[in-house]
């Protein structure tokens, strides 16, 4: 490297200094001049409109022609710094700033990033869950993740929002297969058993979930899923270390608890008692009693009738281990929803926090959709193996330190006086998403239902904040005339 060029690359660059502040955490992860090169690109990430690629962030930060940008590629693609020690970081981080102490609930889900491209090794067809319905099945080529959030209660949008902190890749099998490696579904039984699975090679949603509880030895985890991970094998690895919330098949097998081994009886013990009527038939029994409640927090975050009844059960398939579980069968008496059930592990969870903790899991499409609206997910175009790896979870991080950061901003009288976006609200005054955008920025931050949960307003909150922050004028006024 010449001299010129060592210069040029050690050249001061204008990063905001409250984005150092707020950073401070991750800063042992990573050495000196990769620290400098992602302070860049973290501010050019939030600063930049459109696609998320390092050439966009690097021309928002003023570095499109000064040489050595390839350092800030390699910060992707080559340098050394461990993926996982920053997620758990960030998952402290969130948890010290939203909720020090009480119940972790964690909301874990799988997600398909749309790409193209023979370099992407790893990408496969799937079901595209947006674009598919009931009555049509339209596959896509991606790369699927899978990714655990925390279901924090954030205080300007008056409601729990879903922070992401970990994110994994989910090789396709057409990839394993051509690595010589055994393909890892997402759950150690899925829906369709597969050679994979029967092999009982560990899960990825087994290998998260305890890793994640690792990291939260002192604190009780729920962990909330959608019917995709409603395995027995998952449930038998970790209901001794965290309580697990899905839904529920309507024809499961369920049975009554194992009796008793009669004393002098030879040969094993029962792993189940008398079949129980499937839950398909106990909400069509006129005799079945049901319990009305009223739910202060649904989907859609509107308050909801319900009638449920529970009861607890052995759900057991032949060849897998039983699972003893609660089980919660609901049905809206109004007719408009269809009847759903769900498991817990904690037989001890009262039926209506097990509902209301199951809500909370929407959150985490929520997020899905804002990431690729607005943090451009979907648009960046690495094509190195170790940089697909990271710029997907980094962004989806970065979702979650932009909410860190709009909430310690909230309390700073002058920029609850600064106009960002116009506070859009639905029409029972409830927080929303805007399903269009809207030009007009207003200089008031309260509405009758509190600040918007608007995806557009907390990417727009914290571009302001390190724009205005760094006291760059020009770079202020672009973004936020």
């Amino acid at each position: 490297m010449t001299r010129k060029h060592r210069e040029s690359t050690a050249a001061v660059v204008p990063v905001p200094g409250i984005l150092g502040t707020w950073l401070t955490v991750f800063r042992p992860c990573f050495t000196a001049p990769v620290w400098n090169h992602v302070l860049v690109l973290v501010a050019g990430a939030v600063l930049a409109p459109g696609k998320r690629t390092v050439t966009r962030a690097l021309r928002v930060m003023g570095l499109a022609d000064q040489p050595g940008f390839s350092r800030y590629h390699e910060v992707l693609n080559r340098a050394r710094w461990d993926a996982r020690d920053v997620a758990r970081r960030l998952l402290l981080h969130l948890l010290a700033v939203l909720s020090p102490s009480g119940e972790v609930v964690i909301a874990i889900d799988d997600t398909i990033e749309r790409r193209w491209g023979g370099k992407i090794k790893a990408r496969g067809i799937y079901r595209d869950p947006v674009r598919s319905s009931q009555g049509q099945f339209v596959k896509t080529s991606g790369l699927r993740w899978l990714s655990l959030a925390v279901m924090l209660p954030v205080p300007f949008a008056a409601q729990r929002w879903a922070l992401p902190f970990l994110t994994v890749l989910a090789p396709s099998a057409r990839w394993a297969e051509a690595h010589g490696k055994q393909h890892k579904t997402l759950t150690d039984r899925a829906a369709k058993r597969t050679d994979a699975t029967q092999s009982g090679q560990p899960a990825r949603a087994r290998q998260a979930i305890l890793q994640t509880k690792r990291w939260l030895a002192d604190r009780r985890v729920v962990i909330v899923a959608d019917s995709s991970f409603a395995a027995l094998e998952l449930i038998a690895a970790v209901r001794r270390h965290v309580c697990l919330i899905t839904r529920l098949r309507l024809d499961a097998s369920l049975f009554e608890p194992a009796p008793g081994r009669p004393p002098g009886k030879r040969g094993r013990s029962a792993k189940k008692g008398k079949r129980l009527p499937k839950l398909s038939a106990v909400l069509a029994d006129p005799a079945t009693v049901w319990t009305r409640v009223t739910m202060a927090e649904w989907y859609g975050g509107r308050r909801c009738t319900l009638d449920y009844v529970s009861g607890i059960a052995v759900w057991y398939t032949s060849g897998l281990p039983p699972a003893t579980i609660r089980w919660v069968l609901v049905r809206d008496p109004s007719g408009e929803r269809d009847p759903q059930a769900f498991l817990c592990t904690d037989l001890d969870l009262q039926s209506e926090a097990i509902l209301s903790r199951f809500v909370f899991r929407w959150r985490i499409e929520t997020t899905f959709q804002e990431v690729r609206e607005h943090l451009g997910v979907e648009t960046q175009r690495q094509w190195s193996d170790l940089a697909i790896l990271r710029t997907t979870p980094a962004l989806l991080g970065l979702y979650s330190l932009i909410t860190v950061w709009a909430h310690g901003l909230m309390g700073a009288e002058t920029v609850q006086n600064l106009g960002v976006l116009t506070l859009l609200a639905d029409k029972d005054g409830g927080p929303t998403v805007p399903r269009q955008r809207d030009p007009v920025r207003v200089s008031r931050w309260r509405s009758r239902s509190g600040p918007s949960a608007s995806d557009e307003r907390l990417a727009v909150t914290s571009a302001y904040a390190v724009a205005r922050s760094s006291g760059d004028a020009t770079a202020t006024a672009r973004y936020f005339p």
